[in-house]
């Protein structure tokens, strides 16, 4: 097992981490202390990992496509304890997808200015992966479709007279997601490395 491999599960772990503790630290913040009093506002792994999501998608994917995907348990809240209804699971949703922008644009940072701050090469290496992995699942994770996070972005976005559309998109979400993992995400693509050179001034290269 090669040594990039290892840093690339690491680091997908603790993205994915860093992830569910926001929803939990914006869901307590909002009303809902669930995530708290499930002990899950914590950054140790050993509270968030799932068997399928963090290590074998992970394995499988890097594998036979070449590249590291995977998610923890999600951190559990309930939207009725959520002082509006409306707006706050749209809230709690894009905490996550923010907070790896965030993770992103800090090492980014790091990466653009690393000459100034002399910065090793090696470093340099493991941050692009960090950088990249966290626009992975920031930007895959916004796609409006049941499950993901966007979709309550979405839901919360759309008038009142939309709301029926929600749980047909609940329905099938799953059947949409495979759909568009299969023919639609290498659009997604395209926005991910213009994001990764944006931050970086550099382009992805592993």
């Amino acid at each position: 097992m090669s040594v990039d491999f290892i840093f690339s599960i690491a680091i997908l772990i603790m993205s994915v981490v860093i992830h569910e503790v926001s929803h939990g630290y914006v869901a307590d913040s909002l009303g809902d202390p669930t995530a708290r009093y499930a002990g899950r506002l914590t950054l140790n792994p050993l509270k968030h990992l799932d068997p399928v999501g963090s290590v074998i998608v992970p394995v499988v994917t890097y594998l036979f496509g070449g590249f590291i995907f995977g998610w923890a348990r999600p951190v559990p809240y309930n939207p009725y304890n959520l002082k509006n209804q409306k707006r706050d699971p749209g809230i709690v949703a894009v905490a996550g997808p923010l907070s790896n922008i965030l993770v992103a644009v800090v090492f980014g940072l790091t990466i653009r200015f690393a000459s100034l701050l002399s910065i090793p090469e090696a470093f340099i290496q493991v941050a692009s992966l960090i950088v990249f992995i966290n626009l992975l699942l920031a930007f895959f994770n916004l796609i409006p479709i049941p499950p993901l996070d966007g979709s309550k972005v979405l839901f919360m976005l759309l008038p009142i007279r939309w709301y029926k559309v929600q749980p047909i998109l609940e329905q099938y979400g799953m059947i949409l997601l495979i759909f568009f993992i299969l023919f639609l995400f290498q659009y997604i693509l395209p926005v991910i490395f213009y994001a990764f050179r944006f931050i970086t001034g550099q382009g992805v290269v592993f």
